[in-house]
């Protein structure tokens, strides 16, 4: 690439956790170009999660599925207004954003013969591996190919008022807490009331004030709701009453959290907190919680099988020979149920968290008072 970088877009049109891995790139052309400014390109829905980002001067939404005329619209915006241009995905929307948006194109690609036209479309891009390199390193090559330094971990970010919107959710800030997020948002991730009823039960044992967060939907609303009517009393459901960016600050300030395959872990890894998530038909490899500050130079922190531990996060796999199946529940749809998180015991999900708060290298530091900021 020629020329200075002055102006930069990120695309990740996708889910709430993929913007979230894509953060690192963000935060590495910062680093890399400390004047310049950078956006990012993502779905409807899914800003929050970068809506208090200091790396980022502007979010672009669209629609998953626009009219033609949105989208027009949207192409006309973007023309050409990028020095630089990364689509960190290797479906055809985005890499059509990259070569209208940029003066300058880099992209991931699959490398088969129908990306051909894709390939024309970039100045620059990098075969895409989607079960043996972690999406962060996968995402950072972009930047490893234009001679930038890649700075790995996540970015969570929250403001003062999210700051303040804790405090109204917990009264008691002066008693420490666990966060337990129940409800992924799909049930084949999901785990059981009866092991969370357990888990929180311990949890309130050991004197922490047990946090349940879970998404908005009536469906998650109603599960998480049932999930703490098992739990001990003094607990507190905050499901659907607070953003991502309050919830980062929530997750800054707790002792351990524990949850499964969600955007909501990869938050909490990144943030430092003691994470314990459970994994069962997931890729772990490619969608394990990057811990923080993990360096970056290899694939993966993580492997495909077995319950592992890197940093500040204890991966806790389902038993069975099928596990990682790497599909979508046991009947392959994704309101179906996965039995390896269903049959997953919580006497071993105890002894994970047992492990994460006895050992005292990895013990969490409690922060200082809360203030706007980000980790």
């Amino acid at each position: 690439m020629n020329g200075p970088v002055v102006h930069a877009l990120v695309i990740c049109t996708r889910r709430i956790g993929d913007v979230l891995l894509a953060t690192p790139v963000v935060r590495s052309l910062k680093a890399a170009y400390p004047k310049a400014t950078v956006d990012m390109l993502v779905f409807e829905g899914t800003e929050d999660v970068v809506s208090a980002n200091p790396d980022i001067d502007r979010v672009w939404t669209v629609a998953e599925q626009p009219t033609t005329a949105a989208h027009a619209r949207l192409l006309r915006s973007l023309w050409r207004r990028y020095d630089l241009a990364l689509s960190v995905l290797a479906g055809d929307r985005p890499t059509i954003y990259a070569w209208a948006a940029g003066r300058y194109r880099v992209g991931t690609l699959l490398p088969d013969k129908k990306s051909w036209w894709k390939r024309r479309l970039l100045n620059t891009w990098i075969p895409f591996d989607n079960r043996d390199t972690h999406t962060i390193a996968m995402n950072l090559r972009l930047v490893e190919v234009l001679g930038i330094h890649p700075l790995a971990t996540p970015v969570v970010s929250w403001k003062e008022e999210d700051a303040e919107r804790v405090r109204e959710l917990i009264s008691d800030m002066a008693r420490p807490y666990a966060v337990v997020h129940v409800s992924p948002k799909f049930p084949y991730k999901m785990w059981t009331v009866k092991g969370w009823a357990a888990l929180g039960a311990w949890l309130t044992e050991q004197g922490l004030t047990v946090i349940v967060t879970g998404g908005s939907t009536p469906s998650e609303q109603t599960y998480c709701q049932e999930v703490t009517s098992q739990l001990p009393s003094g607990s507190i459901n905050v499901a659907g009453r607070c953003g991502l960016a309050t919830l980062g600050c929530l997750l800054s300030r707790a002792v351990v959290y524990v949850g499964t395959d969600t955007a909501v872990s990869h938050m909490a890894a990144a943030v430092g907190t003691p994470t314990v998530v459970l994994f069962g038909p997931s890729n772990p490899v490619k969608w394990g919680p990057w811990p923080k500050d993990f360096p970056f130079g290899q694939n993966s922190p993580w492997k495909t099988k077995g319950t592992q531990r890197q940093g500040n996060v204890l991966l806790l796999q389902g038993e069975g020979d099928c596990v990682p199946c790497y599909a979508e529940g046991c009947d392959r749809h994704v309101n179906s149920l996965s039995e390896c998180l269903q049959q997953l015991p919580s006497t071993l999900v105890i002894e994970a968290v047992r492990t994460m708060l006895s050992h005292p290298f990895q013990r969490h530091q409690i922060p200082a008072p809360f203030i706007s900021g980000h980790a």
